[in-house]
């Protein structure tokens, strides 16, 4: 459906419109994973593209992400709670950013890196009918074009997750240190209450995120129309829509997962 057309329709309408153009896409793209040939090439393109250049973004975000939280953990057990108590805040830091800070912040800055770029990528493939011109070849651009974002997305975000979890980890404690805070009941107390299912759970997160992030990416982009203004505005609703996404899925998905197993 145009542009035009869509004007003419009920916001409401629209929006449950454009959510089964989006599960449309997304079950199409699940059964092309299984289906050959794989479009490997692409397929280790993304995975560099998402993974290994949102490095240092990731770092920055997680370093700075784990010395806030440090820094108001101290905070809060110095003020509230007395001199001496701040070893204790080891297993709070670890958790909140394990199971909440740490999967939310890179969710958003690989949306604003990559899933833009997804969009715009996409977008003008779009506009100089480079997309039309698959279809004519007899390729299919899901699995061309989507497939192997999305696919490098659900790899690479809890990846990226794990690697911010302990750089995260890491800050929170530096600066714990720096202020003189007992070092070994820190790690004591961190280690005891930490579980592994704190970890694992924020990497599910990862996971559905990555996926929300390339498929909305991909949806915008081949829908994207009006010329070069067309994909400005692709671009900006991937970011605006999956940043959005993010946030509302981290509060049910915070409700789903169990607190911890056994």
């Amino acid at each position: 459906m145009t542009m035009s057309n869509r004007t003419k329709i009920p916001s409401y309408l629209m929006f449950f419109e454009q959510l089964g153009e989006i599960g449309i896409l997304l079950a199409r793209t699940l059964r092309n994973f299984f289906r050959k040939p794989w479009e490997r090439e692409l397929f280790l393109q993304q995975l560099e593209e998402i993974g290994v250049r949102s490095l240092p973004v990731v770092s920055l975000t997680a370093a700075f992400g784990g010395l806030v939280f440090g820094l108001q953990t101290y905070i809060g057990f110095h003020r509230y709670i007395g001199q001496g108590s701040e070893a204790y805040g080891g297993p709070i830091i670890s958790l909140g950013l394990t199971k909440e800070l740490i999967p939310i912040l890179v969710g958003l800055m690989v949306t604003g890196r990559v899933g833009s770029a997804m969009a715009a990528e996409i977008g003008t493939m779009r506009i100089t009918e480079q997309v039309d011109a698959l279809y004519t070849l007899g390729a299919d651009p899901n699995r061309y074009l989507v497939v192997p974002r999305t696919m490098a997305s659900i790899i690479m975000l809890p990846c990226l997750t794990l690697y911010g979890d302990i750089i995260g980890i890491a800050c929170g404690y530096f600066y714990n240190a720096l202020m003189g805070v007992n070092r070994t009941l820190y790690w004591r107390n961190t280690l005891l209450y930490l579980e592994l299912w704190d970890i694992v759970s924020g990497l599910i997160k990862a996971l559905i995120f990555g996926l929300v992030i390339a498929i909305i990416g991909c949806w915008q982009g081949l829908n994207a129309e009006g010329g070069a203004e067309g994909v400005g505005r692709a671009t900006t609703r991937t970011v605006v829509i999956a940043s959005i996404s993010i946030l509302i899925l981290n509060f049910f998905l915070s409700r789903m997962l169990p607190a911890n197993i056994g």
